[in-house]
């Protein structure tokens, strides 16, 4: 019989994967589904056909479709703070910093799976937990950018808290602006647009122990 679904079966019975694996292709095969259908048009049989197992073995691993859901977006969320605070850890310049996070933010949308989608396109968006995640995503970038305007400027918690929050917010929408938009600019150059507009408005900002 031929392989289906990364391997799933082979000559006529399924191939027994350790369960991480399992799960990591469940999870591959959800997000092609979920990506192309979205949350209410997908459905438990179309994940199962796509990582070519059977229903029974999908629900071993997931009790249902919200819960599939939900490992993938903690997966991106998870994904996607981290690499704001990787740009922010990375380097003592802050223009670097605001570059890096701008960067974190059109490499997601840009990403050829789509799973930008999940998380700010979801059409599950009225679901508490889906919610709380997709907010979880904002605080958490906020966050990082935060304690580095702090650490350099001595402004307040909550000037800096709405210093952030602008740039986290521009990245977001301009990047997905940019892939609706048929990336009509170049990746690089769109970077280093948004890059330019949000350094020239935190640079007015001195750093502690300079006067203004």
């Amino acid at each position: 019989m031929t392989q289906v679904g990364n391997g799933a079966q082979t000559a006529g019975r399924p191939t027994r994967l350790p369960r991480s694996a399992r799960r990591k292709q469940l999870l591959a095969a959800a997000q092609e589904v979920f990506v192309a259908q979205g949350y209410h048009s997908a459905a438990m049989d179309d994940i199962a056909e796509r990582a070519g197992v059977s229903k029974p073995v999908l629900y071993q691993h997931f009790p249902g479709k919200l819960e599939l859901y939900l490992a993938l977006l903690d997966t991106h969320c998870d994904a996607i703070v981290a690499k704001v605070q990787e740009a922010m850890a990375a380097t003592s310049d802050n223009k670097e910093r605001v570059s890096g996070a701008v960067r974190a933010y059109f490499d997601f949308v840009d990403h050829e799976s789509g799973a930008f989608r999940l998380v700010f396109e979801s059409d599950l968006r009225n679901e508490p937990a889906v919610r709380e995640r997709v907010e979880r995503v904002e605080q958490g970038c906020i966050a990082a950018i935060t304690d580095t305007i702090i650490s350099d400027t001595g402004v307040s918690r909550s000037r800096a808290e709405l210093l952030a929050s602008g740039l986290v917010g521009a990245a977001e929408t301009a990047a997905q602006f940019w892939l609706a938009g048929g990336r009509k600019v170049p990746k690089a150059e769109a970077e280093a647009l948004l890059t330019g507009l949000s350094w020239r408005g935190i640079a007015s900002f001195p750093l502690q122990g300079e006067s203004a």
